[in-house]
């Protein structure tokens, strides 16, 4: 086994500094997310999501970012899974982009909504046929007795649609994050991290930039 104590790295990338980022998050969002998609980083539209279910019991899980703009950050579930049943209960939510490749993190706080039926219906068709079946088969967070139960309704869904264009599931859809804050983390060597925050000021309707303590 590995001797956690001594993995360590040095971080030696350009530091952040609030005069040098952009004024609106949006446009610092776009700057680094082309920069992790032009780099080696895996998924980077890939973001772990992080709900809380009624009782006040918090869950994460990663998934795909399928859109942004100043609107918020869209990504598709259904809604009847664990983060859909979650989400009907409490919008409030996290996503936290981890390049960390690019030893960078952001992490986005705000209240997520549903997105209209037609925006959801064109991503769903742009999707490979087999992930729309997927979307049809798949009871997303319920119990599966056996993988052959899973193929099995695969295969009906397959033989139901046959020939067909298949329609846009009523428990399946898009959401948006619609941010109120904005953490941009950079690492720095010996653990003396930058961290940018923009924080929403609904009264002024302005982002406010403050530095973190690392």
């Amino acid at each position: 086994m590995s001797d956690l104590k001594e993995l360590r790295q040095l971080y030696s990338e350009q530091g952040l500094s609030q005069s040098g980022v952009e004024a609106n998050p949006f446009a610092q969002f776009n700057i680094w997310f082309d920069q992790a998609c032009a780099s080696d980083t895996a998924e980077a539209n890939g973001m772990c999501l992080s709900t809380v279910s009624a009782d006040g019991k918090p869950s994460q899980r990663t998934v795909l970012m399928k859109g942004y703009d100043e609107k918020g950050f869209v990504f598709y579930t259904n809604h009847d899974s664990r983060k859909g049943n979650q989400i009907r209960n409490n919008t409030s939510v996290s996503a936290l982009f981890p390049w960390l490749a690019l030893h960078r993190q952001i992490i986005i706080e705000g209240e997520v909504s549903r997105v209209d039926d037609e925006t959801s219906l064109a991503y769903f068709h742009s999707r490979p046929r087999g992930s729309q079946i997927g979307a049809w088969a798949s009871k997303q967070s319920h119990r599966l007795a056996s993988r052959a139960v899973l193929e099995e309704q695969i295969k009906e869904v397959e033989a139901r649609f046959e020939g067909q264009s298949i329609p846009l599931p009523e428990f399946w859809g898009g959401y948006r994050i619609v941010p109120k804050r904005f953490e941009f983390w950079q690492g720095r060597n010996h653990r003396i991290h930058d961290r940018i925050i923009y924080q929403w000021l609904a009264s002024e309707l302005v982002w406010q930039t403050e530095r973190l303590s690392p």
